[in-house]
């Protein structure tokens, strides 16, 4: 009986050792756990939704970038053709010379000898009377002529030039109207109205060029005619002078007789 006793004992103290190390289950606690991990997934879905949001914000910056691209271009993949010529053209030396150049290189002996192809009657820088002597020409009295030759040859140079320059230029704005006209981009159309009005500026400038040279031709012109009567004016005082002179000293020289004359009587 007592073996018995210890043998339930026994048994009973090892089934309890047993249980002790089995999970212990509390409803509770797991409740909470699967409640915290629903939160934590409700968060992660929320910020999985804002990423989302803020890509198909991007995705729609991005539409309307390209679109504002399609419509506005980018200025600087807009290259226009006339350009070079153009700048070409505004930077490139005046073909007009300065009055001052033009009367400091007059040259009498070129006023004696021009003719212009043919045109005028050459001067020559001699002659000869008619008694066979030959008479050189003083070049020097003739360098005001000279001037208004040089004059007038530089308003012709700078003409000739400005009329093909503005062919050239008067081609470019029809060309650059036609683009203006074709322009799909902002960009373009506000790149072509600065190149348009450049051109125009420039063909206002070849106009100013040619009306400079014709202003300077006149200018000499009314120099020489100014000159021209300065020197009458000259003559004519010194001819007057010498008339005095040439009368004073032909009275000095025969006496006027006051009496008068008498004749010996027969």
């Amino acid at each position: 009986m007592k073996k018995l006793i210890a043998l339930t004992v026994v048994t009973v103290s090892l089934a309890f050792s047993a249980r002790a190390q089995w999970i212990v289950y509390d409803p509770t606690s797991n409740i909470q756990q699967i409640l915290d991990e629903a939160e934590n997934l409700a968060e992660y879905a929320s910020m999985i939704d804002n990423q989302v949001q803020q890509i198909t914000t991007l995705g729609n910056q991005l539409s309307e970038f390209k679109n504002y691209e399609s419509l506005f271009g980018n200025p600087s993949q807009v290259v226009l053709s006339m350009v070079p010529n153009l700048d070409s053209d505004l930077q490139g030396l005046e073909p007009i010379q300065n009055l001052g150049n033009l009367v400091a290189s007059a040259n009498g002996n070129s006023a004696l000898t021009f003719n212009d192809n043919g045109i005028y009657a050459t001067v020559g820088t001699s002659f000869q009377t008619p008694g066979g002597q030959t008479i050189q020409r003083p070049a020097n009295q003739y360098e005001s002529f000279a001037a208004v030759i040089n004059t007038a040859s530089n308003y012709v140079a700078v003409a000739d030039n400005a009329a093909q320059r503005r062919a050239t230029i008067k081609g470019e704005i029809a060309q650059t109207t036609q683009q203006l006209q074709n322009a799909t981009t902002d960009a373009e159309v506000q790149k072509l109205h600065g190149v348009l009005t450049s051109l125009n500026s420039d063909l206002a400038s070849t106009d100013d060029e040619v009306n400079q040279a014709a202003s300077a031709a006149m200018v000499q012109d009314i120099q020489n005619r100014n000159d021209q009567q300065k020197q009458i004016v000259a003559l004519t005082e010194q001819q007057n002078a010498e008339f005095s002179e040439s009368v004073s000293n032909y009275t000095a020289k025969f006496q006027l007789l006051n009496a008068p004359t008498t004749f010996p009587s027969p």
